[in-house]
C-alpha cells in the first residue's frame, strides 16, 4: 500500500529538521516524512546563535535542542580585545538527532539516498518512489551563476585535554593568529571542564578547503595557549557562502517552483553564515500555512527569501568591502574595527536588524580599506560585475 504524504523533507538538516520539528509541535495531524541520506539526522555540525536573534517565543520551542549556553563571549584581535555579554548558545549535531528522532519516530527515515526529486515526489537510489502534496529539498546549497559569492571555510576539532583549559566562555573570533590570503580568525567554544570546539575559519575567495592545513593550524593554536591535546573526539568541517551581490529573481527562477529550505533557499546571515535564526522563522511560517501544497509552500518560502534579500542589501556590501577592497592579510582590520562599535549595534548586527543610524555608523570615520577601492567594491551589484574565484 501506497502511503501519500503531506510533506516531504528531502534532506535531515538544519532547516528541515526544524521544520519536522515545529509541525510536530503544531500540526500533528500532517503526515510529514524527514529523509536523510546520512546514518543520523543533522550529520555532524554544531550549530550556535545569539540569545538576541531570536524571540522569547522561539526560544521556547527551540530549548529541548539546545545543548550549551554563555552569558557572553569574548573577540580578540591584534589591537582590541573585548568581552560581549549577552547569551550565546549551541546546538549539537548529536543532541539535535536524539531529540529529534525520539520526537518523530517513524517520521524519520536515515540512510535514504535520493536520486530524483521534484514538487511532489521523491525517487530513492532503491527504485522507490514516494509521493506528497509538497517536498521541501533541503540538501544544501546550490551554486548558481546568479550568485557571487566569497566562503567561510572551516574545519573544527572538539577535543580532550590533560588539564581543565580554564575557560568559561566562548571566544567568538581569535583573529591574533597569523593571517594569510584572507581573514582568519580561531573560535572555541568550551563545551565542560576539559574538552574545548577549537574551529580554525577563513574567509576566502574559492570553497576549496585544505583539512590538512587547518588541522595544523587547531594544533598550533592548543600549544600556544599551553592546551595539550589528549584526544580528538571528533571533527567538523564546512564551506558556507557569503554573499557579496546577485540577482535574486534569476536565482529564485532557478528552483522552478520547487519548495527549497536553508541554504537552498538563500536563507542565511550574509555575512556570518549563521543560518539558525532563518531556520527558526522559516519552520514557523511553514507550520502556520493552511495550505501545504507544493505551490502554496513555493509562494511562502519565496516570499521568506525575498524579503530577507531585500533587508540584506547593507550586509552585502559590507561584504563587498571586506572580499573586494585591501589586500587579503589586511581584512582582519575590517573586523577590528566593527568590534570597537556599541554593543547594541554588534547584537543588532547579528539579529540582521540594523537601524539606519546603525548603517551610517559602521560607515562612518575613516576606513580601514582603501577609500577608493571600497567606493568601487560597493559600485559592484551585479553578480556579473565581480570577478572572484569559484
Amino acid at each position: 500500500m501506497t502511503v501519500h504524504y503531506d510533506i516531504i523533507l528531502a534532506g535531515g538538516g538544519l532547516a528541515n529538521g526544524l521544520i519536522a520539528w515545529r509541525l510536530h509541535q503544531q500540526r500533528p495531524e500532517l503526515r510529514i516524512l524527514l529523509l536523510e541520506q546520512g546514518e543520523r539526522l543533522g550529520g555532524n555540525h554544531t550549530w550556535s546563535f545569539h540569545d538576541g536573534d531570536l524571540t522569547p517565543a522561539q526560544h521556547g520551542w527551540l530549548a529541548p535542542l539546545v545543548s550549551h549556553r554563555w552569558d557572553a563571549y569574548t573577540v580578540i584581535f591584534p589591537a582590541r580585545r573585548r568581552r560581549m555579554p549577552g547569551g550565546y548558545l549551541s546546538i549539537a549535531a548529536q543532541d539535535f538527532a536524539r531529540v529529534l528522532g525520539q520526537a518523530l519516530a517513524a517520521q524519520v527515515r536515515t540512510g535514504a539516498s535520493i536520486t530524483r526529486l521534484t514538487p511532489t515526489t521523491v525517487t530513492l537510489a532503491n527504485g522507490e518512489v514516494l509521493e506528497a502534496g509538497a517536498v521541501i529539498d533541503g540538501r544544501g546549497a546550490q551554486p548558481s551563476p546568479n550568485m557571487a559569492l566569497g566562503f567561510q571555510a572551516f574545519v573544527g576539532q572538539e577535543v580532550r585535554l590533560a588539564q581543565p583549559h580554564g575557560l568559561t566562555e566562548p571566544i567568538l573570533m581569535d583573529a591574533s593568529v597569523e593571517q594569510g590570503q584572507g581573514y582568519r580568525f580561531v573560535y572555541v567554544l568550551p563545551f565542560s571542564a576539559d574538552t574545548l570546539l577549537i574551529e580554525d575559519t577563513h574567509y576566502v575567495d574559492g570553497p576549496a578547503i585544505d583539512a590538512v592545513r587547518l588541522r595544523e593550524h587547531i594544533g598550533a593554536y592548543a600549544r600556544a595557549r599551553s592546551w595539550s591535546i589528549v584526544e580528538v573526539l571528533r571533527e567538523e568541517q564546512g564551506v558556507l557562502p557569503i554573499t557579496l551581490a546577485g540577482d535574486f529573481s534569476a536565482f529564485w527562477l532557478g528552483h522552478a517552483g520547487q519548495p527549497v529550505s536553508g541554504l537552498r533557499a538563500g536563507l542565511f546571515h550574509p555575512t556570518t553564515g549563521y543560518s539558525l535564526p532563518h531556520a527558526v522563522r522559516l519552520a514557523e511560517r511553514i507550520a502556520a500555512s493552511q495550505d501545504v501544497t507544493a505551490a502554496a509552500l513555493s509562494r511562502v518560502i519565496h516570499l521568506a527569501a525575498e524579503q530577507q534579500w531585500r533587508r540584506q542589501g547593507f550586509f552585502r556590501l559590507l561584504n563587498r568591502m571586506l572580499f573586494l577592497a585591501g589586500e587579503p592579510g589586511d581584512r582582519w582590520q575590517v573586523m577590528q574595527r566593527f568590534y570597537g562599535l556599541p554593543e547594541g549595534l554588534i547584537r543588532r548586527f547579528y539579529a540582521g536588524r540594523l537601524t539606519a543610524l546603525d548603517k551610517l555608523r559602521i560607515v562612518s570615520g575613516k576606513p580601514p580599506v582603501p577609500v577608493g577601492q571600497a567606493i568601487q567594491a560597493a559600485r559592484l551589484t551585479h553578480p556579473q560585475q565581480i570577478r572572484i574565484s569559484t
